[in-house]
């Protein structure tokens, strides 16, 4: 089985404005509402590649019934902990022809209480399965959570996925996740260093593996990603070329997800990171989250390149 966990997700509610102008009345011209948080989006993109995942996280309210209701219609299993005090925030994204703005709510408050509740869901977890621990934490949470759950399943052999900033990440190296995703500005903000080839990105990537890592994956935006497998394999990837980006929200979530599919399909590495920058390439064509037709035309493209 694989588990997603999003410890703050949201509603997003995008909405589209030709003209925006700030200290006056704007009229939407559309209005789109999707569940958010990079756990979900892995989870979602899973579903649509055919592979079911149970999705673990904090949901308080109206906003985190809807955030539910709204997961499931994409036909993913939920497990989410029911906090009684706040709600789920609301991330609102104001979109005009030239520029976009975002204004992230804050989140309910998460007690030591409702953290021992979703410890008692992750002990489930089983070896073989994989869990992916997805983003930033919310106010209650210490930055330490990830690897306390890294090590409530160190014994269970679970195959353990990372994709977060800083010390959320670094602090479970010592385990020995199976895969990490940093993005390039993220191996800036960990090396303290400005990356100016992809050598150096190598280079910084084989660092996280001597700290624990088993298989990093890079995701670089429009320069593509570069994996780097326990095996000491280097794969590097262009990014695959599309007539719009729409939308950048998610794709490395899309990664994620694609990568999983792929490797649980061939159980091979190479395969697996097709899959996932295609998954990722499908999503930034999307207004929300590549659908699987586009995913597998992508990965179609892909293979007929090489």
């Amino acid at each position: 089985m694989i588990y997603t966990l999003t410890i703050n997700p949201a509603l997003d509610y995008i909405i589209e404005i030709q003209n925006f102008k700030l200290s006056n009345i704007n009229r939407s011209e559309k209005e789109y509402i999707f569940p958010g948080g990079k756990g979900i989006n892995v989870s979602i993109v899973l579903k649509e590649l055919g592979i079911d995942s149970t999705a673990l996280g904090f949901i308080g309210g109206f906003t985190g019934t809807e955030i539910e209701n709204k997961v499931q219609k994409y036909g993913v299993k939920t497990d989410f902990v029911n906090v009684n005090e706040g709600i789920s925030r609301i991330n609102v994204k104001i979109e005009t022809e030239s520029e976009e703005t975002a204004i992230n709510g804050k989140g309910p408050y998460i007690s030591s209480g409702y953290i021992d509740l979703l410890y008692e869901k992750i002990r489930q977890i089983k070896k073989g399965d994989i869990l992916v621990l997805s983003g930033s934490v919310a106010e209650g949470v210490e930055e330490d959570i990830y690897q306390k759950i890294c090590h409530k399943l160190q014994k269970n052999e679970v195959k353990i996925i990372v994709d977060a900033r800083g010390n959320l990440l670094l602090k479970t190296l010592e385990y020995k996740p199976f895969l990490i995703k940093p993005n390039r500005e993220e191996l800036e903000e960990i090396f303290n260093t400005k990356i100016t080839n992809k050598e150096q990105v190598i280079q910084l990537a084989k660092e996280l593996q001597i700290k624990g890592a088993k298989n990093v994956l890079v995701s670089m935006g429009s320069e593509g990603a570069i994996f780097l497998s326990e095996n000491g394999e280097v794969f590097k990837r262009k990014a695959c070329v599309v007539k719009e980006r729409i939308n950048t929200v998610g794709a490395g979530d899309s990664m994620i997800a694609g990568f999983i599919a792929g490797y649980k399909l061939s159980s091979k590495y190479e395969e697996a990171l097709d899959m996932g920058i295609a998954a990722a390439t499908a999503t930034t064509a999307s207004m929300f989250l590549g659908k699987k037709e586009k995913i597998y035309n992508i990965y179609n493209d892909i293979k007929d390149t090489k």
